[in-house]
């Protein structure tokens, strides 16, 4: 058991490792790399391999979709506060902002009947 759960977080931290490594090398490298759902697919395999229920993976791959969409302006606007705020405080204000984002979000597709809270 407790080797399972190494070997997860080893090839969890590998693809962190990855993505810092091959954005050293290549912005664009990098970007391509840390869009792809590298994390989320980690997650739906280790939910397979545990022996969730399909409805349990199903269900993991929907809210992700459904949370990733608020997160997105936080790529437009990290770039433009850099410059002024330096790393910290823009980091700060965009988490900031993803999680107001976040939340009005959620209201408005509450109103569909998609629940994220």
């Amino acid at each position: 058991m407790i080797g399972w759960v190494i070997t997860k977080y080893a090839a969890t931290a590998a693809v962190v490792v990855l993505v810092s490594e091959a954005a050293k090398r290549s912005d664009k490298l990098g970007g391509f790399v840390a869009a792809l759902p590298l994390v989320t697919l980690l997650a739906l395999i280790w939910l397979y391999v545990e022996k969730q229920p399909s409805e349990k993976i199903a269900n993991h791959a929907w809210y992700t979709f459904w949370y990733v969409l608020p997160t997105l302006p936080m790529f437009l606007i990290f770039p433009a506060l850099l410059p002024r705020l330096g790393f910290w405080l823009t980091l700060g204000a965009c988490i900031t902002l993803t999680v107001i984002l976040f939340g009005l979000f959620a209201l408005l597709i509450g109103r569909f009947g998609i629940n994220l809270l």
